[in-house]
């Protein structure tokens, strides 16, 4: 709540008309440009209460066009009609007149953002950039000077771009480089920022062109609209420029990085033509326009949509009243218009619901408007947010606002209605009183019987005597705060605070030191004092004798609470022994913690609302369910005011908000979400929360605590002492103004406002206790209390302290059986908030009920208690948000109110919604058969017109009755009403036409009661009631309809059909059959035969399995052998688990034996086989199947009977190289992995991944002297049909490491190994005569010829290798005669084989040609054989 001071600026006597205000950005001084007809025009400076600055006065015989102020400094550049621009500097009045440039009207004057550039544009076009010093002097000429031959309208500085620096420090902090977040410390070196301030700009012309100049000067148009432009605004958000013209076109642009200019949007603002337009520039592209009308017209560029904002005259405007002019507050989110009849109307932004955010116009409150005189032509806020500027034509008018004053002790409230009144409410007396000052009252202080007002200059003292103010004194002072004890009046002063009489004389000096600094807070508590100082010391003074004495050392907070920029409030308890502290952090904003300063332990400690807890070290003893419920309340909040009771000195309270609506703190009573939090504060027990409640609706600022109420200054109240005084209340005299201060109870203290002071004490000491968890002491306290109210209240102090135990007891001393007994039944539900919210139900407490249900979801009891309530739309909304599965109950339940109360429409409504309608309608509406009627055709249902028709049918209205059964589809009553007319055949088109089985049941009776046999089963078989088609083809020997029945209904059906035929002895075929549908299998086997009936025998079986019978399975098989049927008896003998039999049949009848026949004999219980009969039936299963050849399924039932080795050879079989590897890998069995490798050397052992597998199983199953085998076996293919000695070598070489790990030591492992070094060394003479062959053939010669004589070398060396290299060597070397005579000692060693495999072609052709020599004949021979070979192989094929 807050009003406006008026201060009217000091004129000087020849400024006629002011033209034009506008305020420093930074500092609270307004400059006015003012107009005179004789003399010209000034400019004259002000301070924000209108005092004029005598220094900075210019005159000129010339009117003033253009002001705009220095961004930083107190320049102020001035324009005037004959193109002179001066610099005036505030507060010396220096004054700079820049060079003569300008020869024109000054239309433009711009600085840029930090004040280095300043440009001046003129009428005639001339545009002029001027450079200016840190101070604010001129530095030089004009660095820029452009002509655009059409006058300037506006200019518009790019906003400056951050260095490249800046750009990756911001990268590298966002990535959590800790390094690049210290250097935006401000504890370290400045940060060099790069250029911060852009000096390029776009200027507007009268043509409707705007150009870009850049930094250096260079001019460019960037963009063409018809008409002047008037505004020009960028959207930084978006990188959007906004234009806006004379005619109220808009246009939007995007600049590209080439300088070019993108038009995407173009729409035109509404005005009234030939009117003034003032166009404002909100926050976030909010563009506002006041066009002379009775509405301000708002575009709001971001959301693309626009709306107009009207003044009520229901708030003071009178009809006709126009906008002449608008303003814009961004800081307070404040719109200010001037109208046309001399009042300022606002419009503030508040704070919404989600839901309705979207709703911007619904965001903007009109507040109650301000009067000045005059029309209002011009307004602007200050730089300070509290103040507004306005020219009404003849004057300046600034505005000041004010929170209003407010105080409230020992039972008297003042509250400030006007700048110079005061409404006093006096609680012990009752009397209201109303105080009008001849001064601007800026603080008032209050005791019993004195009220204190003050204006920081002025100080009155008004004394209360009954219902008369008597001025008791009056004297000039300062000091922006007073306090009040007793006689004495407390005042700040620099580093002292005066204490005086109420007629002004100083009493005594309170002096601080310079380290204390300045006093500037202080409040009183019964007899104590404390000062808040600008340096965050705070000191307690003693007032209880005739002079303060100090109680307590000066303490410096700063030293204990971090972060701490100043002092908000301070205040201490009754009895001095604690104080309170609100402070401001170092970036202004409000701190989330209250601290508390216990004098005597000289230690602070706090309370965090952020958080909800107190500080660290302070317990409470709460459950955690509690604390945190406590906590959820509490947390995410600021505080914005406290106090301590006035008599007890353990209760404090202070006020909470949102923390986002912290800042706001001159009107945080306007914001919804106000908590008041109650706390016990001790020194033993720390800090405990007592209380926590929203503040009501209507209730705006607390003003104090005194137990048993809280004070608040609220919304007008009428005053019921006697009737309002509507005249003008004179100075210091009563009025029965309406009443400003609300009293409220405080929870303990519900119902017992008027009680004694013991009372009051006990009950504080109960809560205390009660809080603290101290039952004993509690209980102590109130012993002696017999009072029902008083054990009533204490049961509500119970729902707040969630202490069920103490609300039993109370509940038995208050007598209540029927809350004594909810709480018990209360006890059922598992939430302990369920419980005691059935106690606050039971207490009446319906808010705190609600809260604690909501807190524990749960929704249905909440949905309950609404209904209880009578808050029927409550109930609606939590069912349909939280409890939707009883959404249609609590719609029924509602309905059945309404209808209780008479209102049907409504009731109807809610009987739809709960989907009730069909029953409850026709039961409301009963009495009213024309409204019935009219409901049931409006709703078309089909269960409303079968209601109806059943209703018109009880009154003989047959075709009325006919025509609503056919709508509702009803073809059972159809067909009914039917035949009870006797339209039989009207009856029967219904039932054959819609195939309802209802209908056809109906009309089957119907035949059946007239004997009409043959029609009542065809209806009865439509109708689906087979038993009593049944029924009637038994009684009337019907036996060839009676089978297709009996199939087509349930098994007890076709049972009694059976017995049917077996009784008569006729179509047993079909006794079978029936038995068999009917599940009776071993009953339709029985009758199959007995009577032989082999065909449907076979049907029968088909559906036997291992659930039958065993003995009938065994029947049945034998049945199927005698027939030849063997795959069928197999699959029976399985059923009958008679697996031997089973198999022995495969095996005698040569039945393949699949895997899925195997899984049925092997996959059984070991009741029905012993584990070893298991095995046997196994093995013999994989024996057959290996006969039969499918070795993979061998394998398996071998490998399930334990035996791996006859799974691996029924594998081996079948070739699965695959299956074998994986197989010896699985089964990690020595004797496998060396079947497998055995395996392995007859297929591809060359491919190199199972030359691999070979050597690893011989390694894994223990088997060197096998891997020997294998590698002699490689060395010999490798040199037998490839000649490749070298590899032959190593193969015998890893034979030789293999087989000396052999643990053998008979002398057959000793022939072999001296057996394999022997080959080993005459493999490496031939392969070193091979290699010397070229270096040293004699040498080599010589080693074969050595070789030749070896004994038994061809196990070794192939004989005819070693021949064969003697030849071609002898060949190469031409000595003919001995390379012939080696040939002829090959063919006597080797004579069977063929030369050719030893001796190259090329020396065979060389001997030919010169020794004259043909093929020998044994060669010849040998070709001869291998041909007589081939042909008989071909014979034999043929």
């Amino acid at each position: 709540m807050a009003v406006y001071f008026d201060y009217r600026v000091e004129t000087p006597e020849n400024c006629e008309e002011p033209i034009q205000l506008i305020w420093h950005s930074t500092l609270s001084i307004l400059a006015v440009a003012s107009r005179n007809s004789t003399t010209g025009g000034n400019v004259n400076i002000y301070l924000q209460q209108g005092e004029r600055v005598e220094s900075c006065h210019v005159e000129r015989p010339h009117r003033p066009t253009m002001l705009c102020w220095h961004p930083i400094k107190p320049v102020l550049a001035q324009g005037w009609e004959n193109g002179e621009v001066l610099l005036l500097l505030h507060p010396s009045g220096d004054q700079n007149v820049l060079p003569s440039t300008h020869t024109a009207r000054i239309t433009l004057l711009e600085w840029s953002s930090s004040g280095s550039r300043l440009v001046t544009g003129d009428q005639s076009g001339a545009l002029a950039v001027w450079k200016v010093d840190a101070r604010g002097r001129l530095q030089g000429n004009h660095q820029v000077k452009h002509g655009y031959n059409s006058p300037i309208t506006c200019c518009l500085f790019k906003p400056a771009l951050p260095g490249d620096d800046v750009k990756m420090l911001a990268r590298a902090s966002v990535s959590g480089d800790e390094n690049a977040l210290d250097m935006f410390s401000w504890k370290g070196a400045p940060l060099k920022m790069g250029p911060q301030e852009g000096l390029a700009f776009y200027v507007s012309t009268a043509d409707g062109k705007v150009h870009s100049v850049d930094e250096h000067g260079k001019t460019s148009m960037l963009l063409r609209m018809d008409g002047a432009i008037r505004k020009m605004y960028y959207l930084e958000t978006r990188e959007v420029l906004t234009v806006i013209t004379d005619s109220m076109m808009l246009s939007q642009y995007t600049l590209g990085p080439e300088g070019d200019a993108q038009e995407f949007q173009k729409v035109k603002l509404s005005s009234k033509s030939g009117q003034s337009v003032d166009i404002v520039w909100a926050h976030n592209g909010l563009v506002i326009t006041a066009t002379g009308e009775q509405l301000l017209r708002l575009w709001d560029l971001e959301r693309n949509e626009n709306y107009t904002l009207s003044l009520d005259e229901k708030l003071g405007f009178e009809s006709g009243e126009m906008i002449n002019c608008v303003s814009y507050c961004a800081g307070k989110e404040i719109l200010a218009a001037g109208t046309s009849h001399g009042r300022v109307a606002m419009w503030k932004m508040t704070l919404l619901s989600e839901r309705s955010r979207s709703d911007t116009k619904a965001q903007w409150k009109l507040q109650t408007p301000t009067e000045i005189e005059g029309n209002v032509t011009q307004l602007q806020w200050g730089t300070n947010l509290n103040l507004l500027a306005a020219n009404n034509s003849n004057t300046v008018v600034i505005l000041h606002e004010h929170v209003m004053s407010a105080h409230c002790s020992q039972q008297v409230a003042a509250v400030q209605l006007t700048p110079t009144q005061l409404s006093i409410t006096q609680f012990h007396t009752g009397l209201h009183l109303a105080l009008q000052s001849e001064m601007h009252i800026k603080g008032v202080c209050v005791t019993k019987d004195s009220a204190t007002v003050w204006s920081g200059k002025q100080v009155t003292v008004f004394e209360m005597s009954g219902a008369a103010l008597h001025n008791k004194g009056s004297f000039p002072c300062d000091s922006h705060v007073v306090a009040v004890h007793g006689r004495n009046l407390y005042m700040v002063e620099p580093n002292r605070v005066q204490i005086r009489t109420p007629q002004g004389t100083v009493k005594q000096l309170l002096t601080f030191s310079k380290a204390e600094g300045n006093p500037v807070l202080l409040s009183v508590c019964q007899s104590y004092l404390v000062v808040g100082t600008d340096t965050s010391h705070i000191r307690v003074f003693d007032l209880t004798l005739r002079d303060a004495k100090a109680h307590c050392n000066a303490k410096n907070l700063a030293d204990q609470i971090p972060n701490l920029g100043a002092l908000r409030s301070v205040k201490c308890n009754a009895n001095g022994s604690q104080v309170s502290v609100l402070i401001k952090q170092v970036n202004g904003r409000p701190d989330q913690k209250v601290y508390f300063y216990d004098i005597e332990m000289d230690t602070v400690t706090h309370f965090d609302f952020f958080t909800g807890r107190p500080s660290s070290g302070i317990s409470q003893p709460e459950d955690c369910e509690r604390q945190q419920f406590q906590e959820s309340e509490l947390r995410g909040r600021c505080p914005v005011s406290h106090f301590w009771d006035e008599s007890e000195p353990r209760l404090f309270v202070c006020e909470t908000v949102p923390v986002s609506s912290e800042t706001s703190s001159s009107g945080y009573w306007e914001t919804v979400d106000v908590s008041v939090v109650t706390l016990f504060c001790t020194q033993e027990h720390g800090l405990l929360l007592q209380d926590c409640y929203h503040k009501p609706a209507g209730l705006q600022a607390l003003l104090a605590l005194d137990v048993p109420y809280y004070y608040f200054s609220c919304k007008e109240v009428s005053a019921t002492s006697a009737p309002a005084n509507n005249g003008q209340p004179s100075r210091g005299s009563v009025a029965l103004f309406p009443q400003m201060v609300s009293r409220r109870a405080l929870r303990d203290f519900e119902g017992l406002e008027n009680c004694d002071k013991s009372t009051r004490d006990a009950m504080l000491n109960f809560s205390f206790y009660l809080t603290v968890g101290h039952m004993d002491e509690a209980f102590k306290s109130i012993k002696l209390i017999k009072s029902k109210a008083v054990w009533e209240n204490m049961a509500r102090m119970c729902v707040k302290t969630r202490r069920l135990d103490v609300a039993r007891v109370c509940l038995g001393n208050m007598g209540n059986a029927r809350a004594a007994k909810a709480l018990k039944e209360a006890e059922a539900e598992p939430e302990p908030e369920a419980h005691v919210a059935a106690l606050a139900v039971q207490l009446g407490m319906l808010e705190d009920a609600e809260k604690l249900y909501k807190s524990c979801q749960r929704y249905d009891l909440l949905n309950k208690l609404y209904q209880a309530a009578g808050q029927c739309e409550k109930a609606l909304e939590i069912a349909e948000n939280h409890d939707r599965i009883h959404l249609r109950t609590t719609y029924y339940n509602y309905a059945r109110y309404l209808e209780s109360m008479g209102d049907k429409n409504l009731a109807l409504e809610n009987y739809e919604k709960s989907d009730t309608h069909r029953v409850d309608v026709p039961r409301m509406l009963q009495d009213d058969p024309l409204s019935l009627e009219i409901y049931v055709n409006r709703m078309k249902d089909k269960n409303l017109y079968k209601w109806w028709a059943q209703y018109l049918e009880s009154q003989s209205e047959m075709d009325s009755a006919l025509d609503f059964y056919e709508s509702a589809q009803d073809y059972l009553s159809l067909v009914r009403v039917h035949c009870y007319m006797g339209n039989v055949q009207k009856a029967c088109e219904i039932a054959i036409e819609t195939g309802d089985r209802a209908a056809s049941y109906h009309l089957a009776r119907h035949y059946e009661g007239h004997e009409d046999i043959k029609q009542a089963v065809h209806f009865y078989t439509r109708a689906q009631a087979y038993n009593n088609a049944i029924r009637l083809c038994k009684e009337n020997g019907l036996d060839d309809q009676l089978m297709n029945l009996a199939l087509l209904s349930n098994p007890e059906d076709m049972m009694e059909a059976a017995c049917y035929y077996e009784e008569k002895g006729v179509h047993m075929d079909r006794a079978v059959s029936l038995y068999h549908k009917a599940g009776y299998v071993s009953k339709a086997l029985e009758v199959a035969f007995a009577t032989e009936q082999f065909a449907a025998l076979q049907m029968v079986a088909e559906d036997l399995n291992e659930s039958s019978d065993p003995a009938l399975l065994a029947r049945c098989s034998e049945f199927f052998i005698q027939h030849s049927q063997y795959k069928r008896a197999v699959e029976l003998l399985i059923a009958a688990r008679k697996y031997p039999q089973a198999l022995e049949l495969c095996v005698n009848e040569n039945l393949t034996i699949t895997e899925e026949l195997a899984e049925k004999m092997t996959a059984v219980d070991s009741k029905d086989l012993s584990e070893e009969a298991h095995k046997q039936l196994l093995e013999k299963i994989a024996e057959c199947c290996v006969r039969q050849g499918n070795y993979h399924l061998a394998s398996k039932k071998f490998t399930q009977a334990g035996n791996k080795q006859k799974a691996m050879r029924a594998l081996l079989k079948s070739g699965d190289t695959e299956r074998i590897v994986l197989f010896a890998n699985v089964c990690r069995q020595k004797e496998l992995f060396i079947m497998a490798a055995n395996y392995l050397q007859s297929v591809d052992w060359k491919n190199p991944g199972i030359l691999k597998t070979i050597i690893a199983f011989y390694t894994k199953g223990r088997a060197p002297h096998l891997l020997a085998g294998f590698y002699e076996t490689r060395a010999q293919v490798e040199i037998d049909d490839y000649q490749n000695y070298e590899k032959g070598m190593n193969a015998l070489s890893e034979a030789l490491k293999c087989l000396s790990k052999v643990k053998n030591s008979d002398g057959q492992q000793e022939t072999k190994l001296t057996e394999l070094q022997r080959k080993i060394a005459l493999i490496k003479k031939f392969i070193h005569a091979r290699k010397l062959k070229s270096e040293d053939a004699e040498e080599a010669l010589n080693i074969c010829e050595g070789l030749l004589k070896e004994p038994e070398l061809d196990a070794a060396v192939r004989v005819g290798d070693v021949f064969g290299f003697l030849i071609d060597h002898h060949c190469q070397h031409g000595n003919y005669k001995a390379a012939y005579s080696k040939l002829e000692e090959l063919q006597n060693v080797v004579p069977s084989q063929n030369i050719r495999y030893y001796v190259k072609q090329a020396s065979l052709d060389a001997l030919h040609k010169h020794m004259g020599l043909t093929m020998n004949s044994g060669d010849h021979r040998n070709n001869e054989k291998e041909e007589d070979e081939v042909e008989e192989d071909l014979n034999e094929i043929t």
